[in-house]
C-alpha cells in the first residue's frame, strides 16, 4: 500500500479550506436572515387586526426588497374586482424552493394582513391559494414559516 504524503495531505486540507471559503461569499444571506426574521422591523407590519382573505387574476410576479438592508423577496400583483394591490409573499430562498408556482394569469385567493406600504395598501400574504394547491407563509398568528426553526 502507498504512503500518503505530509505534502498530500496539506494539500487536501488547504483544498477543503478553499473549498468552503467559496461558499461564504460575501453578502450571502443565512435563512431567517436579511430582515425576514421573525423578529425584524418587516415582520412587524404584519397585523393580525387587519387579516382579510382577497382573490383576483395575478398581473406579474416580481423581486422586491421592501426596506432598506434587506435581502430580496418575491410579490406578486394581484388584481381584484375592486383594485390592483401589491401582495408580499416572502423572502425569494423560500419561496422559490416551494412546489406551489405562482405565475402570472394565475386565478388566486390570498388571506394576509392589509397594510399600508410606501404609502399605498399592500397585503403580506399568510397564504396564497391556487386551484386545490396551498402555498403556506405564516400560520394563524403569523409567524413566517421560513423562521419555523427559531423560537417563537
Amino acid at each position: 500500500m502507498r504512503r500518503i504524503g505530509i505534502a498530500t495531505i496539506v494539500f487536501c486540507i488547504l483544498c477543503f479550506a478553499l473549498s468552503t471559503v467559496s461558499f461564504a461569499q460575501p453578502g450571502m444571506q443565512w435563512r431567517g436572515g436579511g430582515g425576514w426574521g421573525s423578529g425584524g422591523a418587516y415582520n412587524r407590519i404584519y397585523d393580525l387586526k387587519t387579516v382579510e382573505t382577497i382573490s383576483g387574476e395575478v398581473v406579474s410576479v416580481d423581486a422586491i426588497t421592501p426596506l432598506k438592508s434587506m435581502c430580496y423577496g418575491v410579490h406578486l400583483t394581484l388584481q381584484t374586482k375592486k383594485e390592483t394591490i401589491s401582495v408580499h409573499l416572502g423572502p425569494s430562498w423560500y419561496i422559490e424552493n416551494q412546489d406551489t408556482k405562482i405565475e402570472p394569469k394565475d386565478k388566486v385567493e390570498v388571506k394576509g394582513s392589509r397594510v399600508a406600504f410606501d404609502g399605498n395598501p399592500a397585503i403580506i400574504a399568510a397564504e396564497v391559494k391556487k386551484g386545490d394547491e396551498v402555498l403556506n407563509l405564516r400560520d394563524e398568528k403569523g409567524f413566517p414559516f421560513w423562521s419555523g426553526w427559531r423560537k417563537r
